[in-house]
């Protein structure tokens, strides 16, 4: 019994779509770094002093840090 030897190549994905395209953008990753050091900028504060005005700013710049970092993630997923 002889097989028979098929060497098709398999079918690869597209890369050059415009999700992977958009999801490549240097400025959404940038957008996400910012975020992040921003939310760490938030967290720090919020541990640097034991004052109630100073947690609450802390607060705020640690939502607004999770936010920016949030918009660049839903700016890769397209949504």
């Amino acid at each position: 019994m002889q097989l028979k030897n098929n060497n098709k190549m398999e079918q690869t994905p597209k890369h050059n779509t415009e999700s992977m395209k958009r999801a490549n953008e240097t400025s959404i990753y940038t957008l996400i770094t910012v975020g992040v050091l921003v939310s760490i900028l938030g967290v720090y504060l919020r541990f640097a002093a034991d004052s109630t005005t100073l947690s609450i700013v802390s607060w705020v710049i640690l939502f607004i840090g999770s936010f920016i970092a949030c918009k660049g993630v839903f700016k890769i997923l397209g949504a």
